[in-house]
């Protein structure tokens, strides 16, 4: 469900020619299997509302702009009428009375308008209220809508973009990272939209390996689980084709109410993820050791490039 292919190619360190050891590798990260239907029906149940919405809304901009051009017509009219009546009143009646039965009819046609407005409104008032229409900022001017295409970045680019946001915005990651109750996550990034991003899934999954190799375990899972609460929230951006700063909330509204099987499914990507990060971590110890090993070797090595250790062992 979560495509972690994203983190094949970070880069956190220039003192190295391969793949940085905090990042994931194809064999970890690379296979996803499809998502799973708890997604697909939320999706489901959020793009049919969603054209609810904006069909509603289609209807009121048509009855809006009908009525708008009925009073333009009326304000013609009478204007045409007051110039009839000033310039040319006793030629001009057979004209005047055609006017006068024509604004007649647009005054009608202006109170037909009006009265589906009203009705409309009435309506509005009436619909039940959902997400889209409750997680609103009441103070807020910032406007999130569908993410425009963008250009394919260049690995350097890449690079460059997750070094200086980890700079600047580490310390909020990391608080991110320990919290765990959805109200509390839910309103740490209200208050810090723009930790809603691939950067800080990324810098999550590092920093979980780092604390997996530092025998942190705990403290691994709890990163573990805000890693793949970011992920589901870029995941459903992803699918909605809308930034992800304007959906973190609907994901929050459907963890806390979620039934069985949403909760079963973010559950087993979770425990999924962090074998993953246990397998990396036990990779990373055993190519540490190994190079130890080798350093190690290299210092006891004598005349002839020999290793008194293997010479001693070789030994009867």
């Amino acid at each position: 469900m979560v495509d972690y292919s994203v983190w094949d190619h970070i880069e956190v360190s220039d003192d190295e020619d391969e793949t940085h050891p905090n990042i994931d590798t194809a064999s970890l990260f690379r296979w996803r299997p499809p998502p799973p239907a708890f997604l697909q029906g939320f999706l489901c149940t959020w793009r049919a509302r969603v054209e609810r919405m904006e069909q509603f809304q289609k209807e009121k901009e048509e009855l809006d702009k009908g009525c708008r051009e009925c009073k333009r017509k009326l304000a013609e009219c009478q204007k045409k009428m007051k110039e009839l009546e000033v310039t040319d009143p006793e030629s001009g009646k057979g004209e005047l009375e055609k006017l006068q039965a024509e604004a007649q009819q647009l005054r009608n046609e202006e109170k037909s308008w009006e009265n589906k407005l009203e009705e409309l409104k009435k309506k509005e008032k009436n619909m039940p209220w959902n997400v889209d229409t409750l997680s609103k900022d009441g103070f807020s001017k910032s406007v999130f809508n569908v993410k425009p295409e963008e250009k394919e970045e260049t690995e350097e680019q890449k690079e460059k973009k997750h070094k200086t946001f980890v700079e600047r915005y580490e310390k909020q990651i990391k608080h991110f990272g320990m919290l765990r109750r959805w109200d509390d996550s839910q309103k740490y990034l209200s208050d810090n939209p723009h930790l809603v991003c691939e950067e800080t899934a990324n810098y999550l999954v590092i920093w979980c390996i780092d604390l997996e190799v530092e025998e942190k375990h705990a403290l691994m899972e709890q990163v573990a689980h805000q890693t793949i609460v970011m992920q589901f929230i870029l995941e459903l951006a992803k699918s909605l084709k809308v930034d992800p700063r304007a959906c973190f909330r609907q994901f929050f509204t459907k963890i806390k109410t979620a039934d069985q099987q949403y909760m079963e499914g973010f559950n087993d990507e979770l425990e999924a993820f962090r074998e993953r990060v246990r397998g990396r971590a036990k990779v990373r110890i055993e190519k540490a050791m190994k190079e130890y090993e080798e350093e190690e070797r290299q210092k006891r090595l004598g005349p002839g490039g020999l290793d008194p250790v293997e010479v001693y062992e070789s030994l009867p």
